[in-house]
């Protein structure tokens, strides 16, 4: 049931235990069955020397190998993609208010330049008169017009001819101020519909675009980033015409170039970002690889809004195989990564944390770069972050650790992250909730005996875990079954499943698996089924001191369960 999409072999390691802070007052061992560890822990040593890569199929559930419990990445994480694009924009129109002849940014107009107020019939004329000033003037009016807030133009401009005469200026290196207004013009232009956009495309804007990244006129070069940003950030077809004319090497000079201002520079990145953006197909690897170390360096810059963007094109570049996680981790991007999620702009975070997260969906050597950085510790103050997309994203990043191997479910485990989980477990929203309940499934998916024990044992998981068995969400219902499931299994194996099963009855967990077996789900409702048989349904094997006694015309559970609320532990 885990979610990550590379296979890893489960081989056995030291087991490892939160170090809590001296003053830290252990929970009770609530919600859980008995002290078995005590007890059985001669066969748990006998078990843990042979647990390599057979040990899931050999008694977790069914007969699933590591590939096929690690295949869920994809499908499960769509909804952390979809609903995240307004927390960047893949277009952007260069605006004006309408009675103002200077633009906000990041281009300025000259204050000398007056307006000109034509008509479209004018603009057309002048437009083709072959008279210099009344070019520059049909093409200024035009971006006028395009650059006003609401409604621009820009059917009417294409239907004019105006983009293949606006290409052909971009060619005037004798009037830059003429090539200035012709790509604001395209600029506006192509921030469209992908059928507005298409149009400045087939012109055969995209190579003169290209061209003008080494304009000596830094505005023009600016306004030539802003275009092919719009232009990448329509597609994936767009995206790779821009990529195939050899945009990179441009781009990445303009970044190195030590004149590049900084609003420049911003625009820059966000171009960076949408070359990396887009799947189906993704960009190829090739064209945007000479990239990732810019991007990586650029972690370490001051302003925001560069941060950001970097951050987004790292998402987009980790957002696929190992082999492109790779190359970022390659990079130096790790540390960096990381440490941005301890800033405190939401801006900055969102991408670092969909990076580190897609990070961790590599394999086991990359895992550990994203633990060895420090990313537990911030991410568990990021489980308590305001923002419910933060705290849903951080969890779905520690459940994709704990689909890693027994090692790193231990190095969870002493990080005391698994504190802050329940409490996201209890009164976490139902979206951050249903990634907390996949890092505990997936933890006693591939976690040890120990490492399984002790997260019952220890935590007081069992009671909010067993609650989302009442979620209307299926495929939750699903994920929370497996896990119970993998308790069980383990309970059975070491001697304790008569006392699982009296927490599950003191909890009301077996109510709501019975419930389940009138579930809609056929899967759901046959893994309740399962359970209540092979668990609940034996008398012969049933303990008489565990079953529930009638007193006084209510149901009262043995002492032993009301120990145990308590903060008592049994002993075997």
């Amino acid at each position: 049931m885990t979610r990550k999409l590379a296979s890893t072999n489960i081989t056995s390691s030291p087991l490892r235990y939160k170090n809590l802070p001296l003053g830290t007052v252990e929970p009770p061992a609530t919600n859980c069955f008995p002290s078995i560890l005590r007890a059985k822990k001669e066969i748990m040593d006998s078990e843990n020397a042979a647990i390599p890569s057979n040990r899931l199929a050999s008694y977790k559930h069914g007969s699933k190998t590591n590939t096929e419990l690690r295949q869920r990445r994809h499908e499960v994480t769509v909804e952390l993609r979809k609903n995240k694009k307004e927390d960047q924009l893949f277009k952007r129109r260069n605006i004006t208010a309408a009675e103002e002849p200077t633009v906000t940014s990041p281009l300025q107009e000259s204050n000398a330049q007056s307006p000109v107020a034509l008509k479209f019939e004018e603009i057309l004329a002048f437009i083709n008169s072959g008279n210099p000033q009344k070019e520059f003037s049909a093409v200024q009016a035009a971006r006028k017009m395009l650059s006003r807030e609401k409604n621009p133009p820009i059917d009417k401009m294409i239907g004019l001819g105006l983009v293949p005469i606006c290409v052909k200026f971009l060619e005037k290196f004798d009037r830059v101020d003429l090539q200035f207004e012709a790509a604001w013009a395209l600029t506006n232009i192509a921030s469209g519909t992908s059928e507005q956009t298409k149009a400045v495309i087939d012109a055969g804007a995209v190579p003169k675009f290209i061209n003008l990244l080494s304009s000596p006129s830094g505005n023009v070069a600016e306004q030539a980033v802003w275009a092919l940003g719009n232009i990448a950030g329509d597609g994936s077809k767009a995206r790779d015409i821009v990529l195939e004319y050899n945009s990179v090497e441009s781009i990445i000079y303009l970044v190195q170039n030590a004149d590049t201002q900084l609003s420049f520079l911003r625009n820059i990145v966000w171009l960076m970002s949408n070359l990396c953006r887009n799947k189906n197909p993704p960009p190829p690897f090739s064209r945007v690889e000479p990239m990732i170390p810019i991007l990586s360096q650029l972690l370490d810059h001051e302003d925001a809004q560069v941060l950001a963007d970097a951050c987004w094109a790292l998402s987009y570049v980790t957002d696929d195989d190992a082999v492109k996680i790779e190359s970022v981790v390659a990079s130096g991007a790790v540390p960096r990564l990381v440490r941005l999620l301890s800033c405190d702009n939401p801006a900055i975070i969102t991408p670092a944390l969909r990076s580190v997260g897609n990070i961790v969906t590599g394999n086991d050597t990359q895992t550990d770069a994203v633990i060895a950085a420090g990313s537990l510790p911030a991410l568990g103050k990021l489980l308590r972050n305001s923002k419910n997309s933060i705290v849903k994203e951080a969890a779905w990043t520690i459940s994709n650790i704990t689909a890693g191997n027994q090692q790193q479910i231990g190095q969870v485990f002493e990080s005391g992250i698994l504190h802050v989980l329940v409490e996201v477990l209890i009164k976490g929203d139902f979206k951050s909730q249903k990634e907390a309940a996949w890092a505990i499934t997936n933890t006693t998916t591939g976690g040890s005996t120990e490492q399984i024990i002790h997260l019952v044992e220890k935590y007081p998981v069992m009671k909010p875990y067993c609650d989302l068995l009442d979620a209307k969400d299926s495929r939750t219902v699903r994920v929370v079954l497996s896990g119970i499931a993998n308790i069980f299994q383990i309970a059975e194996k070491i001697g304790g499943a008569e006392n699982l099963c009296t927490l599950f009855e003191e909890i009301g967990a077996l109510d709501k698996l019975e419930a389940l077996q009138n579930h809609e789900n056929e899967e759901v409702y046959k893994k309740a089924f399962q359970l209540i048989e092979t668990y609940f349904t034996d008398a012969e094997d049933v303990n008489p001191e565990c079953a529930p006694k009638e007193v006084n015309g209510a149901l009262e559970f043995n002492p032993s369960a009301a120990q145990q609320q308590s903060g008592e532990k049994f002993s075997f």
